[in-house]
């Protein structure tokens, strides 16, 4: 095949019972305060305290076939999309950089953002179904020679992240130079994969309200009513990365699509509208192509590049699922090394490519878990935030949505230089 994939792969959809999730969160956490300090809690929890251990598990054991055979659509989707022509290969180099400078922000901002506003004692409760022992933290020679796995097996039975990241990357690059019969092939398997994934962490969310009760019970039993103020906090701080992406697609606007914050503000109107409203990239569609109009981009532009990026391109993933990761390490007082944040941005970086257009909750699984994986932390905390991911999705969605614009205004700036 040399270098392309004509074959398009569709994921099937799974819809989860999010506001469920969410009232299964706010009942556990209610039935937990209520129950805290009485004579009955240890019972309750010795029934709660196994069915949140399990559900836990379940999750857990989706993560790596499922991210392996996403990252490979995903990597195969993005090669064909660098072939499509030179305004192509301009939007990527745009994407990666600004994938790149989504990760790096979080690594600066996000701490600073902690000391100034430090997590509430609170949260320590989230932290109760963490094995405790203390993470091992390579050195720089170590880390170096951990990128490449000489057993792919054991890296998965060790859910080693990063060497397992880069190893299906590389696999989907060469399922690229493939005849492409041979390439056809591994694609169906692959694609065969992900939906048989799919399907059975869309099952194991469904079970999400039960799962989630029992964990925020335990959550409330021993912090009380401060378990509320520790997800607002969580909340907040996490989708304040989300805001610098969107203050960076402002930027990204003016500065190399040459359109004043004003203009692009009022063009971005209806299709930001969408955005909070639908909580979905694809849905806003339309609206993006409507805001492109309104600021005079030409068509042919907008209408290649608005929906590449809907399939390819999701701005704020590095920052907010950088940003959850480092919370936790925060919270579990996890102190992290330069190379474990390279090896953060890294997987962030790539897994992004292989997340694009999954609902909330499973791109929450397969895009935080992987990170926080090759960090070293833990990611038990992140089975309890996956109920409130609902309220961070609005900012995911809406700086997306605009930087999905403001990467279109770009490549039309350098397109029209070089007509």
């Amino acid at each position: 095949m040399n270098g392309t994939v004509s074959q398009r792969f569709e994921l099937v959809e799974i819809r989860l019972p999010v506001l469920m999730t969410f009232a299964g969160l706010v009942a556990g956490l209610l039935a937990g305060m209520l129950l805290a300090g009485g004579s009955a809690i240890d019972s309750v929890l010795t029934v709660t305290a196994p069915v949140g251990t399990l559900w836990l598990r379940a999750l857990q054991m989706t993560i790596i076939p499922l991210v392996a055979s996403l990252l490979v659509l995903g990597i195969v989707q993005l090669a064909g999309a660098a072939q499509a022509g030179a305004a192509a290969r301009r939007m990527l180099l745009l994407v990666f950089g600004v994938l790149i400078a989504s990760g790096l922000v979080t690594v600066i901002a996000m701490p600073l953002l902690l000391q100034v506003f430090p997590i509430p004692e609170a949260a320590s409760a989230f932290l109760a179904n963490v094995p405790e022992g203390e993470q091992q933290v390579p050195g720089v020679g170590d880390f170096i020679t951990s990128l490449v796995a000489p057993n792919i097996i054991a890296a998965a039975t060790e859910t080693a992240m990063l060497p397992l990241t880069i190893f299906f990357a590389l696999f989907a690059i060469a399922i690229t130079r493939l005849p492409e019969s041979q390439a056809d092939t591994l694609l169906r398997l692959f694609h065969a994969l992900a939906n048989a994934m799919l399907m059975l962490i869309g099952w194991v969310l469904w079970l999400a309200p039960i799962g989630v009760f029992a964990l925020a019970l335990g959550v409330a039993a021993r912090a009380g009513g401060g378990a509320f103020t520790a997800l607002a906090h969580y909340i907040l701080v996490v989708s304040a990365m989300g805001g610098f992406v969107l203050i960076g697609a402002y930027l990204l606007a003016w500065f190399a699509g040459k359109v004043t914050p004003l203009r692009f503000a009022r063009a971005m109107i209806p299709a930001q509208a969408v955005a909070i409203s639908t909580q979905s990239s694809l849905a806003s569609l339309p609206a993006m192509l409507d805001s492109a109009g309104r600021l005079g981009l030409r068509q042919r532009t907008a209408e290649f590049v608005l929906p590449l990026a809907v399939a390819i391109f999701r701005a704020t993933s590095p920052a907010m699922n950088m940003a959850v990761a480092l919370y936790v390490a925060h919270l579990a007082g996890v102190d992290l090394t330069p190379t474990q944040l390279a090896a953060g941005i890294a997987v962030a970086l790539i897994i992004s490519i292989g997340s694009v257009s999954l609902p909330g909750s499973i791109s929450f699984v397969v895009s935080i878990g992987p990170i926080a994986i090759a960090m070293g932390v833990p990611i038990e905390p992140l089975a309890l935030l996956v109920a409130v991911e609902m309220l961070p999705d609005i900012m995911r969605t809406l700086a997306n949505v605009t930087m999905n614009v403001a990467v279109t205004s770009a490549v039309d700036r350098v397109g029209e230089e070089h007509v």
